[in-house]
């Protein structure tokens, strides 16, 4: 094997725009180059980490100059945990990139024809407000290249102490022990740090993920507008008194755990959806409101993470859809249905699509607990259950609200929905550039009448995008 060559370092670079991923960008010698934790006007020290033909890849060494713009991380593991990458830039300034985001990708990737984009709707927080974290146990925790060289300086046998935190990037047996997080309010940090410190005073083993054993496996948690919590411990054994003493434990400790849930997963991997969650206490749910509804959120329930975010991204998709009380809607990717009964009282019937059965189970519970009798739903791959046939059944639509996953729709549904052809179409996605692929699809039968981003998640590069569609020449139906 060849010796690897020697990467170039760059001084005095300009920073001049934000990328992908999060990452910033520059241009070196006319070569594009992404450069992490970094924001556009920092003038910086680089080191080549990746060069290809196209493009490169690059670490800072030194922040020569910073930019006016840049301002401090609130978090102590911004930069190495991987999470919150825009910390570092005002919340201001990442919202301007994320609407310039939704124009570019709506202009290059789609190009149709577009009404002027309505400004981005932010978030009234933009620390503490998501409703659901998971942590990982490792039984030895990630270092920093600092910390093993000052380990290693001790001159002592070299002992890694376990950790429970985040999966470093692109590494599924590294994790980052987290002492802190501002996602979540601050018990969500109380939980897991008294998790930890009483796993090592009582002898609870943490995972090994390649020797595949351990007790303490992983941690989910969940809250709602009440700040009532859900909580779900899975173990990497058979339950035990040891497993047993750390639930009651958690029992005594946080009365604001009202769902203390548990989980054996022998498996080899951690995902729970196939696995029986048991309860050790409380009930096996906990309930979220929105506009008067309840909504039951069990452990495998999907439910958006930014909750008053959430509220002001369905009331513009249900604005946009234009609803009378004579409307059948078909919600497409329905989830727990949360849309699909959110829109309830201003349609005539509202039908919900979606691929998990778990998921369309708790979409039927919520149409009960609120007394929503006009919905029906379904479980299925979207390109298979939504075809002509469906559509002779259950009537043709005359809105279809569509909130597909990051993929975007299968062309088999677009096709299904331009035969079906509904006077609109609202389009919710969490990934504008799968969706302008969508919207050219859709170009053919219907205009874009109206483009309304809504920031989820701050401090990162997502960014949710809502998009109405009203078919061309309107023909009666």
């Amino acid at each position: 094997m060849g010796k690897k060559k020697n990467l170039p370092i760059y001084e005095n670079v300009e920073i001049t725009g934000v990328a992908a991923e999060g990452k910033a960008l520059t241009r070196i010698d006319g070569i594009v180059c992404f450069v992490p934790n970094c924001v556009p006007g920092d003038i910086v020290d680089l080191q080549v980490t990746k060069k290809k033909h196209s493009f490169m890849e690059a670490r800072v060494l030194r922040i020569v100059q910073p930019s006016a713009a840049r301002c401090e991380a609130q978090c102590k593991h911004f930069g190495t945990c991987g999470g919150c990458k825009w910390q570092i830039l005002p919340y201001s300034e990442q919202l301007k990139y994320k609407q310039q985001q939704i124009v570019d990708n709506l202009t290059r990737i789609g190009k149709i024809d577009l009404p002027e984009i309505s400004p981005i709707l932010g978030s009234k927080h933009i620390y503490e407000y998501r409703n659901k974290l998971e942590f990982t146990c490792a039984d030895r925790k990630w270092l920093t290249s600092n910390e093993l060289e000052e380990l290693k300086r001790k001159d002592e046998p070299l002992q890694i102490e376990p950790g429970i935190g985040f999966h470093i990037p692109n590494c599924f047996d590294k994790v980052l022990d987290i002492e802190e997080c501002h996602l979540m309010p601050e018990i969500n940090n109380r939980i897991r740090n008294g998790i930890r410190e009483y796993a090592r005073e009582h002898g609870l083993t943490f995972y090994n993920e390649h020797a595949h054993e351990g007790q303490l496996r992983t941690l989910i948690l969940r809250n709602n507008h009440k700040g009532e919590l859900m909580l779900i411990v899975t173990f990497g054994c058979k339950m035990n008194e040891t497993c047993f003493g750390l639930l009651e434990w958690l029992h005594t400790e946080f009365p604001e755990i009202i769902s203390l849930l548990y989980v054996e997963n022998l498996k080899f991997n951690d995902t729970i959806g196939d696995l029986e969650v048991k309860t050790y206490s409380g009930q096996d749910h906990i309930m979220e409101e929105m506009e008067g509804l309840q909504f039951k959120v069990g452990p495998k329930s999907f439910y958006q993470t930014n909750t008053e975010q959430a509220y002001e991204l369905y009331k513009v998709a249900r604005e946009f859809a234009g609803l009378t009380g004579h409307e059948l809607v078909y919600d497409l990717y329905t989830g727990t249905g949360t849309i699909a009964n959110f829109v309830s009282r201003q349609a005539k019937q509202v039908i919900g699509i979606e691929y998990v059965p778990e998921a369309i189970e708790d979409a039927k519970v919520n149409s009960a607990i609120n007394g929503i009798e006009n919905t029906l739903f379904f479980a299925g791959d979207m390109k298979d259950i939504l075809n002509d046939a469906f559509v002779a059944k259950y009537g043709c639509p005359d809105v279809i609200i569509t909130d597909p996953p990051r993929a975007g729709m299968h062309e088999d549904v677009v096709n299904v929905i331009l035969h079906a052809a509904p006077k609109r179409i609202v389009y919710v996605s969490c990934n504008p550039a799968t969706q302008a692929r969508d919207l050219a699809l859709l170009d053919a039968k219907y205009k874009v009448t109206k483009v309304q981003p809504v920031d989820m998640f701050p401090h990162t590069q997502h960014v949710e995008n809502v998009v109405l569609l009203e078919i061309k020449n309107n023909p009666s139906k």
